[in-house]
């Protein structure tokens, strides 16, 4: 900077040192300027990928199943037997992310969460006086969790249904056992469901 003498020649100097005006308006603009001048960038093409990707996201996180013991006309029982028997629902009604294994009759939870199991068992003594036993337990990991129960000998033929909300951690399996001395009966009705669907992940990774 030059160095000069005099009053003027000082507010000469200063005014040297200022910035532009036009770059100050342009530093300084207005919020709403700025937003305007963001929003325009972004590209109606951008948009749609976004929501598509976040449209694949969710898909990815959705799992449920319903399925029925078996789907055949006539009435079929199944037990009772000697040893604990895992029941192998047949009849798929959904299974989305292919969670239910209809080989193995297990549900193997894909993502920690929240869930929501409903079990529902009927029977069929075959006449009144007959000993009716319409029971099964839910089982995760083995462990019993619940099971609906039903064993009299008043009636011929009857069904009972438990609900539960558990968390559940990713690698789970779910499944339905028969006790020793319990049989269910089945045909097209469906008259025998496990039903289970994720509520909200514990966790998105």
């Amino acid at each position: 900077m030059k160095r000069t003498n005099g009053k003027h020649a000082h507010i000469y100097t200063y005014r040297q040192m200022l910035p532009d005006p036009a770059s100050l308006r342009h530093t300084f603009s207005p919020p709403e300027q700025r937003l305007s001048s963001t929003v325009s960038e972004v590209r109606p093409e951008d948009v749609t990928r976004h929501d598509q990707g976040l449209d694949l996201l969710e898909a990815s996180y959705r799992s449920a199943f319903s399925v029925a013991l078996i789907n055949d006309k006539s009435l079929k029982c199944f037990g009772p037997f000697r040893d604990n028997k895992v029941i192998i629902y047949k009849h798929v009604f959904l299974n989305l992310g292919d969670g239910y294994s209809v080989d193995t009759g297990i549900f193997t939870v894909p993502r920690s969460g929240v869930y929501s199991l409903a079990l529902t068992v009927y029977s069929d003594a075959g006449s009144p006086g007959n000993s009716l036993a319409a029971c099964a337990t839910l089982r995760i990991n083995g462990q019993l969790v619940s099971g609906p129960r039903e064993k009299n000998m008043q009636d011929q033929e009857d069904s009972a249904t438990i609900v539960v909300a558990l968390h559940l951690n990713a690698g789970d399996e779910v499944a339905v056992s028969l006790p020793i001395g319990c049989f269910l009966c089945d045909d097209s009705s469906h008259y025998n469901t496990f039903t289970g669907f994720l509520l909200y992940l514990s966790c998105i990774l």
